[in-house]
């Protein structure tokens, strides 16, 4: 989309993280965590106490922004004294220290998110900082040089990824002002310009790690040192491959995100009608959303050779859309096109959309899929009603966020899509997961009642839709919390049938193998449906886990769900099972840790229930799973 359309500003960015996590979370994950979080606590203190706010604290990292450079460099320097105090009190090896880069930059501003070339300028400085240490911008520096009574050493121009010119960087010093002198702005003491110049060699030597860090572990994406390449999806040879990028939100209001979301993702169920396109499923290309990332980078990570971003814009009774098609190998933009029309057209609009990509993408049209028979074979993702289909996209926006608090707004929302359009296939479908959520996140007073709703939803969907085929992976769900094994299983063989190249077809069928107690089998089928979803969704990575527990592999069990809390450290599952895998393994104080964590996330967490309501056949795993969480000090 055309840059003047994105909302831009100047602000000062605040990027920080823990240098040496890796070693620190090896040594004693339980302590580091602990330290860490009141180290983030403390320092989102400052933040507010320096008026600016925190934008983002994923893992070890946080982001936060601020109106002045002066408050900024100020709350970093405040943040570094007091983590210097507070490590005077731990032991050398848990000593937990910061890097904090800033900068002043233009960014990208979505909602509460910031992004673009100032957020990833301020990253790369971050990197460049000592462990303990401050490392600021040449634009940063120019707003504070006589402000502040510090010192800074002039690091030179550095050479930022993916960043056209070379960035000026200096480091803050954080000691009264020194004098200016050649080859600096200021002159440093011999002493201490020996001792900077050591940091620096040390820190160049790990520059290259951190770098990597920020590019590839950030949660949301996927793990330069965690993902098997054998587990990548790639394009099927012979096929046009694409990914539909979540579309920007340009009506200036957070709660239109559902639209947005909601346009982007008709458009991937439209591509996916054809046998002659591979299309990545949601949940690896919008895992993108808010991420400054290069064409080429998105293409790479997704195997794919096609991207197709857009925006939306609603405005009374219109809907604007731009879409464009971009060449993922290099980066080139082969097609863009505007619509303008009535929202009462938007399911026309919808259609026209997909078809010309797939003609723009040269994507052959053959006698069984024509635009019609697409167009057919959508209709009942389609109500008579727009209303009923907005109030749809909102139930979808809150589904894929799996929280407990959005599952119950994502099954009211559906339930009142079905009162305005009864016809709605799509949205009993998503109602029938909604009703198992209310099972698998402990909310049902009467988990039998719920799934009895789910299977009302399905058996709804295949009067609605008989020239489809029944929804097999909903049913195999309904089936594995009915303990019913065999047509659990059976179900999801013939989802993965049916479309062999959908990723949950393979996590519905590795479901039902895990809860059946085959675990090897659903370790297979698990694996597969991840290499088929580059971006490791959290509840294919969390079921993949379970699978390798009940196989005793403990320790790929651990590694997995370190995987997942590092992406969400609110992950409710991940947290059960790291506590029963860590006292498998004989770790009893990481298992209390992980108990005490899953108390955090849900403070009504019942073994009782838990033991109720498992849907788990192998009794003796059962059993074990419930002793340890005993063990582990959950009741």
């Amino acid at each position: 989309m055309a840059q003047d359309q994105f909302k831009r500003k100047l602000t000062t960015i605040f990027s920080a993280d823990v240098a040496g996590y890796s070693r620190l979370m090896g040594d004693d994950e339980a302590a580091t965590v602990k330290t860490m979080e009141q180290y983030k606590q403390i320092m989102s203190e400052l933040i507010r106490r320096h008026r600016g706010r925190v934008v983002d604290s994923p893992g070890d990292n946080l982001l936060a922004e601020f109106t002045s450079v002066v408050d900024g460099v100020q709350c970093a320097v405040a943040a570094q004294n007091e983590f210097r105090s507070r490590n005077a009190d731990l032991p050398e090896n848990r000593k937990m220290q910061f890097r904090i880069g800033i900068n002043l930059g233009d960014v990208i501003e979505e909602g509460d998110r910031i992004y673009g070339d100032g957020v990833n300028i301020a990253a790369r400085l971050e990197s460049l900082a000592d462990p303990g240490g401050i490392c600021i911008s040449k634009t940063a520096f120019d707003q504070i040089e006589t402000k502040l009574p510090f010192g800074y050493h002039y690091l030179g121009e550095q050479t930022v990824k993916n960043i056209a010119k070379p960035v000026g960087a200096y480091k803050v010093l954080m000691e009264p002002r020194v004098t200016k002198g050649e080859g600096s702005r200021y002159k440093v003491p011999d002493k201490r310009r020996r001792m900077a110049t050591l940091g620096l060699v040390g820190t160049l030597a790990i520059i290259v790690g951190v770098a990597l860090w920020q590019f590839f572990l950030r949660p949301g994406l996927p793990s330069a040192d965690k993902v098997d390449l054998r587990k990548v999806a790639f394009p099927i040879p012979g096929k046009a491959s694409i990914a539909v990028l979540p579309f920007q939100n340009m009506t200036g209001d957070p709660q239109q995100e559902y639209f947005s979301e909601g346009m982007a993702e008709q458009i991937i169920t439209g591509l996916s009608q054809s046998p002659d396109i591979y299309v990545t499923a949601r949940t690896s290309s919008f895992a993108y959303k808010g991420k400054s990332m290069t064409a080429q980078q998105i293409s790479d990570q997704l195997g794919v050779r096609y991207l197709l971003e857009g925006s939306v814009q609603r405005d009374a009774d219109r809907v604007r859309i731009n879409v464009q098609l971009i060449d993922g190998r290099n980066g080139n933009h082969i097609w863009a096109k505007h619509y303008d029309h009535q929202f009462e057209d938007l399911f026309a609009l919808q259609d026209r959309i997909t078809m010309e990509v797939m003609e723009i993408s040269n994507i052959k049209l053959t006698a069984g899929v024509s635009g019609t028979n697409i167009s057919s074979r959508l209709k009942h993702y389609r109500p008579s009603s727009l209303k009923a289909y907005e109030v749809w996209l909102k139930g979808v926006h809150h589904f894929f966020q799996r929280t407990r608090q959005d599952s119950i707004a994502a099954r009211q929302l559906f339930e009142e899509a079905i009162n305005i359009d009864p016809d709605f296939a799509a949205a009993y479908r998503y109602l029938g997961f909604a009703y198992l959520d209310e099972v698998w996140f402990r909310i049902s007073k009467s988990p039998e009642r719920s799934i009895e709703l789910a299977e009302q939803a399905a058996q709804k969907i295949i009067v609605l839709t008989p020239d489809q085929p029944p929804p097999y992976g909903l049913l195999s769900m309904i089936n594995v919390l009915k303990k019913d094994y065999d047509n659990a299983m059976l179900y999801g063989e013939k989802a993965v049938e049916l479309n062999p190249n959908d990723n949950s077809h393979y996590f519905s069928l590795g479901l039902a193998l895990y809860f059946a107690g085959r675990y090897e089998e659903a370790i297979q089928s698990l694996e597969t449906a991840l290499r088929l979803a580059p971006l490791r969704p959290l509840h294919l990575v969390n079921n993949l886990a379970w699978s390798y527990l009940g196989n005793k592999q403990h320790d790929k069990a651990i590694l997995l769900w370190s995987e997942a809390i590092e992406r969400n450290p609110d992950y409710l599952f991940a947290y059960k099972g790291l506590t029963a895998a860590y006292e498998f393994s004989g770790n009893h104080e990481k298992a209390c840790w992980a108990s005490e964590k899953v108390m955090r996330v849900n403070p009504k967490f019942s073994i009782a229930i838990e033991e109720k309501e498992s849907p788990i056949r192998d009794e003796f795993f059962k059993k074990r799973l419930l002793d340890a969480y005993r063990a582990a000090g959950l009741k």
